[in-house]
């Protein structure tokens, strides 16, 4: 791999200005795409195999033309203070609202609260039920207009006026801070390369990936059914792996060029040994998001495949792109070591001139006290990583609903007032669907149904059964007595489960519990049961091709072990802080409650193949100083001396893109932020900079031991690059012919 990768780097050296084209005209027909792409709609949320989305569907077939998937909004009334909203001046504010919100071209039914029993029991509060026609995404413009006119004039009246349901669902924002993320990785690669060129190159080849990625994301939206989450968690992951990959190749590049290679000969070199990391690096990434169809939820295989295309887009600029750009830079970017004035560069360089020996690095200092003290580091490093993942036994897992929303925003008020007037269980109502097509006597089974689901407990009102025009099935709306997200009203959905198979067996009726409550419940479920085999597919593949990049059993083990350290670590710290409310007004967390159901698996997948990034960049090097004749302790600062530097940046440069999308709206996008940025400086840090030297330190050459049989089966991949260097040699004729001036 390590000579087609050097090759392919010379030619896109040399054919710089057909590679530039190339990705341009790709960036300009993605732009193109997206901006003539009709705009996308709501994204399908379906969950196959369960119970939930049977009846759902159930519903589509046997109730047609009620819109099941379309829109809904619920307008709450509050009186004034002393007053009722069954006085007359209020009840004919609340009439008048009603006929104004019928009116609309994409309104299904408007139910009226007084017809249909929606005020409280104390009078104070009460509801109008608005459906639509189409999805929330969906809605014209005008039509939320009108919703929102009709709100207001009811508040001129003198009432409190707000509106819960998706009907004014809006797309994410993530806020000023994602330009602060990219701006912190701006500096940092000023500071790691002391070039503005050098610096620049990295982040326009990241923004480039991305931007293809996000604008072919925006195409396809509308035909695929992507919501907006993917084109965000795919900017999120795309910039953060597209800087690195771009960065590790410019610095290996600035090495070459200080060993006194041409550039030419540099970039393919570069391109050769840590395009070669950068490959499989990216390929972990690509399988760990990929992965996520196992969990067989449509969302979530959607975002994983699109995350997974970008950083695979990622990858390919960062081979070919890169050298190019190389090129065009000339001597813009120095060789490593030849900083600018400003950074102390030119005072650094005469002191060398002077015979003064270089000072070693951060890296090699800090790698030498490691294998120095490799107990006392390791033991630090894994109670450090168990201290922080202490929280995480406590995760209570949900999906957000209204009362997670901000405190300022319309649909949490809306939601507060229906708990303050109905009860915390009405803003989750269960839709109970008995399927009597089977029964003899279907009335009579809606009947048995409803009398058993009064006698459960946590049960405060079960509406008439609804049958259909054929009155071979019927709905029913529970109200639970505890709030959507809470454990007594899950332990309900499956108390209803359960009396269901009771009344089967006696009646031959079928009985299904669904509705958005029921549905975040066995979304949870799924990802629950799905999360083990998930696990063992991605870290199992993953060990599989970390065997082949570094031949050896123990390297792999050890990188998968300090894997579950840090996603259990970065776990704890979301627990603290959105679950326990730790540090919450610091990261505009509002409202605390269960960790969105989706956030483990997501979390496994995502920092698994990041975590394998500074795994292989960091390994390769200390794998390369092995192979060619140190001893397993040197190769270990070697490797330091080489890479921490750049890892180090390559990592603060993740979290500072991943940290940019805390300032989201979406509360899901800001938990997935903090979560990555967390993982990563657990990972990268204590992880990757402590515990794994301290590790190859105590194992020695154990560490690099590998099979004699296995040796012979594995392909040779040669990510240290060492075919480069016997074909160099092979060409020789002067044993200073590859050490020439640098030259453009």
């Amino acid at each position: 791999m390590a000579t087609f990768l050097y090759k392919l780097g010379r030619l896109a050296f040399r054919r710089r200005h057909f590679v530039a084209l190339i990705w341009v005209a790709l960036l300009t027909l993605a732009g193109v795409g997206a901006a003539s792409a009709p705009p996308a709609g709501n994204s399908s949320f379906s969950i196959p195999g369960t119970e939930a989305q049977k009846a759902f569907d159930l519903l589509e077939q046997r109730f047609p033309g009620q819109s099941a998937d379309g829109a809904t909004a619920r307008v709450v009334f509050k009186a004034p203070a002393g007053e009722k909203m069954t006085d007359a001046g209020n009840k004919a504010t609340v009439e008048k609202t009603v006929h104004e919100l019928s009116d609309g071209s994409e309104v299904a039914s408007v139910a009226d609260p007084y017809q249909g029993k929606a005020v409280s029991k104390d009078g104070t509060i009460a509801y109008a039920s608005v459906r639509y026609d189409v999805s929330g995404m969906e809605l014209e413009e005008s039509t939320k207009d009108a919703l929102e006119d009709a709100a207001q004039q009811a508040r001129d009246a003198g009432l409190t006026v707000e509106i819960g349901g998706d009907a004014l669902q809006a797309v994410p924002e993530t806020g000023a801070t994602e330009v602060i993320g990219i701006a912190v990785a701006a500096v940092v690669l000023v500071i790691t390369f002391g070039s503005l060129v050098a610096a620049g190159l990295p982040l326009l080849t990241a923004l480039i990936g991305v931007g293809i990625g996000v604008s072919t994301i925006t195409a396809l939206a509308s035909a695929l059914e992507l919501g907006s989450t993917t084109s965000i968690l795919a900017m999120m992951i795309g910039l953060a792996v597209g800087i690195d990959y771009a960065l590790f190749i410019v610095s290996r590049y600035r090495a070459e060029l200080a060993e006194g290679r041409e550039r030419e000969e540099a970039a393919g070199r570069a391109v050769g040994t840590a395009g070669s990391a950068v490959v499989f690096a990216g390929l972990t990434v690509v399988i760990a998001l990929v992965g996520l169809a196992v969990v067989n939820i449509p969302m979530l295989t959607k975002m994983g495949v699109a995350a997974a295309g970008t950083v695979a887009i990622a990858v390919l600029i960062a081979l070919t792109m890169i050298p190019a750009l190389l090129g065009y830079a000339g001597r813009r970017v120095k060789p490593a070591g030849e900083k600018s004035k400003l950074l102390g560069g030119a005072r650094a360089a005469r002191r060398n001139e002077a015979g003064k020996p270089a000072k070693a690095n951060m890296g090699t200092r800090w790698a030498s006290f490691v294998v120095r003290r490799p107990v006392a580091v390791l033991l630090l490093g894994v109670l450090g990583l168990g201290a922080a993942a202490i929280p995480a036994t406590s995760l209570e897992l949900g999906l957000p609903d209204d009362g997670s929303q901000p405190t300022s925003t319309t649909q949490r008020r809306a939601y507060d007032l229906l708990s303050e007037g109905f009860g915390a269980g009405f803003n989750g109502p269960l839709m109970v669907v008995v399927d009597a097509k089977d029964s003899d006597a279907p009335k009579d089974a809606f009947t048995d149904v409803s009398d058993e689901i009064k006698g459960l407990d946590g049960v405060v009102a079960v509406t008439p059964p609804a049958p259909n025009k054929a009155g071979d099935t019927a709905t029913i709306t529970v109200i639970p007595d505890s709030k959507p997200s809470s454990v007594q009203t899950e332990d309900l959905v499956h108390a209803i489960r359960d009396a269901g198979g009771d009344i089967e067996a006696d009646t031959g009726a079928q009985t299904l519990v669904t509705g958005s409550t029921a549905m975040n419940i066995d979304v949870s479920q799924k990802l629950n049961d799905a999360l083990l085999p998930y696990l063992v597919l991605v870290v199992g593949l993953a060990f599989l091709l970390l065997i082949v990049v570094f031949r050896s059993i123990l390297v792999p083990l050890k990188a998968a072990l300090g894997f579950l350290l840090s996603v259990m670590a970065a776990l704890g710290a979301v627990v603290a802080v959105f679950q326990w409310g730790w540090l919450s007004g610091l990261m505009g967390v509002e409202e605390t409650g269960p960790v969105m159901s989706m956030m483990p698996i997501f979390m496994v997948g995502v920092v698994f193949g990041l975590a394998m990034d500074y795994e292989v960049f960091l390994v390769t090097r200390m794998r390369e100083a092995y192979v060619h004749g140190e001893k397993p302790n040197q190769a270990v600062v070697t490797g330091f001396r080489h890479g921490a530097r750049v890892v180090t940046a390559a990592a603060v440069i993740m979290m500072a893109v991943f940290a940019g999308f805390i300032g989201s709206s979406e509360s899901m996008v800001k938990m997935i932020g903090f979560g990555l940025a967390i993982a990563v400086f657990f990972d990268a840090f204590v992880v990757r900079m402590a515990i794994v030297p301290a590790v190859l330190a105590l194992l020695g050459k154990k560490a690099w031991w590998l099979p004699k049989w296995l040796d012979r089966a594995l392909p040779n991949v040669d990510v240290e690059g060492e075919g480069l260097r016997t074909a160099a040699d092979g060409r020789r004729t002067d044993p200073d012919e590859d050490r020439v001036p640098a030259r453009t």
